[in-house]
C-alpha cells in the first residue's frame, strides 16, 4: 500500500512513518521541516520526503498522486499562547485541511483517509451530579479560578461534578482556538468522504507522549514541559491543584492505531486513549521521580483549559481492533530518559 503521511517528520506522523515502513508499506511524506533544522535522522532511507506544506499546491500535487490511502497528521497542536495565535491555526489547521482535500479532490481519490483529531473537540468531559445524574459542565469563570474552585459544579444544586468517561456521541464543545481548528478538520473531511467517496476516520487522540516529543516550546503537550523543565534542572509547574484528569497514551500505541485505522474501512470518529486516567499531579511526579526532583503546584491557571477529560476506549477497540498496549508506569518511566527533539 502506498500511503501519505502529512506531517511524517513530526512527533506522532514519525511513529507511523517507522510502523509503515517496518511493515513494508511505501511511504511518501509531505511534511514542511519548519520544526526541523533538516530532515530527522530517524526517518526511514526507503520513504519518499516531499519538503513543503499545506500551502504547496505543487508539492500538495505530487504527494496524492498514486497514493491509496492518506493519514493526515499534519496540524499546528497545543494550547497556543494566546488568541494573537487565532490566525495561525486557522491558516495551518483549517485551510491546510481544505487545501490537502482540494489536491485529493482534483486527483479523485475515493482511497482511504485518516485524519488526527483530538480529545479537545469535546471541551469539558463527562460529568455526573450526585443528585441530577449527567450534566454538562458550564464554562470556567475566572472569579471560581481565581479563587481556587477548580471542580466544574452543578448549575442546578451547586455540587461538585464527577467526571465520567465521555463516548464518541458526546456533543462537540470547542473551548480554544486548537479545538475549533480539530472540529472543523472532522467535518471537513467527512463531507469529503461523503463528496467522493472515500472512507474516513478521525482518531480523537488524549494526551499524547513519548520519544522525540518537541522539547521547550510553549506549543508542546504538558509531558513535554514537565520533562524540558526537569532537563534543565526545574521543578514541573503543575497548574491549579494538579488534580485535573486525562489519559495519557504513548506516541506507540497512537501510531498503531492509524495503521489499524488505515487497514479498516470503518467510517466515523473514534477515542485513541489508554483507558488508564491518571492526574497531571501523577504524570508530574512519575517523570519527577526519575530525576529525583519533585512537581511545585502552583495554583496558576489558562481559561481555554479544562478540569477533566477522560475516554471511553470501547468503540477504537470494537471497531478498529485497537487497545493500548504500554502501562502508565512503564511508559512514564521510559519517557523520563527518553530523547526529545
Amino acid at each position: 500500500m502506498r500511503v501519505l503521511v502529512t506531517g511524517g517528520a513530526g512527533f506522532i506522523g514519525g511513529h507511523i512513518v517507522d510502523q509503515l515502513a517496518a511493515r513494508g508499506d511505501e511511504v511518501v511524506i509531505l511534511d514542511s521541516l519548519a520544526a526541523h533544522e533538516a530532515a530527522p535522522k530517524h526517518l526511514p532511507p526507503e520513504a519518499e520526503l516531499i519538503v513543503g506544506d499545506l500551502a504547496d499546491e505543487a508539492s500538495l500535487r505530487d504527494a496524492v498522486e498514486g497514493v491509496d490511502a492518506v493519514c493526515h497528521q499534519a496540524a499546528r497542536v497545543g494550547l497556543g499562547v494566546d488568541f494573537d495565535d487565532v490566525t495561525a491555526y486557522v491558516a495551518d489547521n483549517d485551510l491546510g485541511t481544505a487545501n490537502l482535500l482540494r489536491a485529493l479532490w482534483r486527483r479523485r481519490f475515493d482511497g482511504r483517509l485518516v485524519v488526527a483529531s483530538s480529545m479537545v473537540v469535546y471541551g469539558e468531559g463527562r460529568y455526573r451530579c450526585p443528585t441530577h445524574g449527567d450534566m454538562r459542565a458550564e464554562p470556567r469563570r475566572r472569579a471560581d479560578l481565581d479563587a481556587g474552585r477548580f471542580e466544574p459544579r452543578c448549575g442546578r444544586c451547586g455540587s461538585d461534578l464527577a467526571w465520567a468517561a465521555v463516548r464518541e456521541d458526546a456533543a462537540l464543545d470547542p473551548r480554544n482556538v486548537y479545538a475549533a481548528t480539530k472540529v472543523h478538520t472532522e467535518h471537513l473531511s467527512f463531507l469529503y468522504g461523503r463528496e467522493s467517496g472515500a472512507t474516513v476516520c478521525a482518531l480523537r487522540y488524549h494526551n499524547v507522549y513519548g520519544p522525540r516529543m518537541p522539547r521547550d516550546t510553549p506549543y508542546a503537550g504538558v509531558a513535554s514541559i514537565f520533562r524540558s523543565a526537569l532537563e534543565s534542572g526545574k521543578a514541573p509547574r503543575v497548574f491549579e491543584d494538579g488534580r485535573q484528569t486525562r489519559d495519557f497514551v504513548h506516541v506507540a500505541d497512537v501510531a498503531r492505531a492509524n495503521l489499524l485505522s488505515l487497514d479498516s474501512d470503518w467510517t466515523g470518529a473514534a477515542n485513541i486513549a489508554s483507558g488508564e486516567p491518571h492526574t497531571i499531579a501523577d504524570m508530574a511526579e512519575a517523570l519527577a521521580a526519575g530525576f529525583g526532583a519533585a512537581p511545585v503546584v502552583t495554583g496558576e491557571y489558562r481559561l481555554g483549559d479544562v478540569r477533566h477529560v477522560v475516554a471511553a476506549p470501547d468503540l477504537a477497540a470494537e471497531a478498529l481492533g485497537f487497545r493500548a498496549e504500554t502501562a502508565f508506569a512503564e511508559g512514564m518511566a521510559a519517557f523520563a530518559n527518553a530523547p526529545l527533539r
